[in-house]
């Protein structure tokens, strides 16, 4: 793990519930981890596992009903002051300073974004105009160039098109723009690839390397595809039922992967060559337990062909440590001293 001058981010503890009528039901519970410069994280998990909560969480963008109640989340600037996000609320000027600036956040759907009656580059250039306050022409200029940049052809052009007679790949790399105009020292992605089809989402994957290269940037990309971990991320966090269950490099990760639920993620996913080798893909059998149902001690234990009952349902799995290799599971200690 870097060492913490290093760090954009460090998320500590960090707790999510819903606020339902006079009680509170834990979403996500002690999420920890960090974030060096340059670096790409993926935080990766099945539908409802709580990492898009997370992500947005990062920016106080959670709905109402939604609230952090536990944690810290520690945003680094290059002169070394720390923000603390958490406290600083969900509303008001400190948070709104925050948002655009010095954290950007692209989502998997551009038109969710986008205003459909502005321009691009009216909505491009409004994030420039707020947070530096430069005038029309310098943020419409500064649009241009990141469009540009984004590899978006005749970008003076396109500033004056609205977001729908864009393609999804083109309204992608707009949305990049957008997130990168204040130049913030960390963006977030939120399955910014999957609704796109393989040949763009190749582009796109390619364009953040370049653009995080070329920036020095930090990304924190929340994906359910662990192929794009792999061309991506230089560190995955797994995610499951709301904890983070296993996390370290990706290639310690994909060559051993010691918690059942990262082993049934890896199993179910197709390989070139499977056929000719006979490999077997195998589903992960069941589902997410509902936020209303989670079961006791391993939330993971009524799924994991390892489970050791009763041990494994009376309480929450210890941690194992193994350099920058982390997993909660009885097995850690065994498959980590190997």
């Amino acid at each position: 793990m870097a060492e913490a001058r290093d760090n954009v981010l460090d998320v500590e503890t960090l707790s999510i519930a819903l606020r339902q009528d006079d009680a509170t039901v834990p979403i996500v519970e002690d999420i920890s981890f960090s974030l060096a410069r340059g670096e790409v994280l993926a935080l990766v998990g099945e539908s409802g596992s709580g990492k898009s909560l997370t992500a947005l969480s990062l920016m106080q963008l959670l709905s109402k009903e939604l609230a952090i109640t536990k944690g810290r989340i520690l945003l680094h600037a290059a002169d070394g002051g720390v923000t603390d996000i958490v406290g600083l609320g969900a509303n008001g000027r400190a948070i709104e300073a925050i948002r655009g600036r010095r954290m950007g956040m692209i989502f998997q759907e551009p038109m969710s974004s986008f205003s459909p009656i502005h321009t691009i580059g009216a909505q491009i250039a409004e994030v420039a105009m707020i947070h530096e306050k430069v005038t029309r022409e310098e943020a419409r200029r500064r649009a241009a160039e990141l469009l540009a940049k984004v590899g978006i052809p005749d970008p003076v052009r396109a500033l004056d098109r609205y977001p729908q007679e864009f393609s999804g790949g083109m309204r992608q790399r707009a949305m990049i723009a957008r997130a990168l105009i204040c130049g913030p020292g960390l963006l977030i992605a939120d399955e910014p690839t999957t609704a796109l089809d393989v040949t763009i989402q190749s582009q796109i994957l390619d364009l953040m390397r370049k653009l995080k290269n070329e920036l020095g940037m930090a990304i924190l990309f929340i994906t359910h595809d662990l192929g794009i971990v792999a061309q991506m991320a230089d560190r995955v966090a797994i995610m499951y039922s709301g904890r983070i269950v296993e996390s370290g490099p990706v290639r310690d990760i994909f060559r051993r992967p010691v918690h059942p639920y990262t082993r049934a993620l890896l199993e179910a996913v197709p390989r070139l060559g499977d056929i000719d080798r006979h490999r077997k893909i195998r589903p992960i059998a069941g589902s997410i337990p509902n936020i209303f149902d989670v079961p006791q001690g391993c939330r993971f234990h009524p799924r994991c062909p390892a489970a050791q009952l009763p041990r494994c349902a009376e309480a929450p799995p210890p941690r194992y440590d193994a350099g920058r290799h982390h997993v909660s599971c009885i097995h850690g200690a065994e498959e980590l001293g190997r």
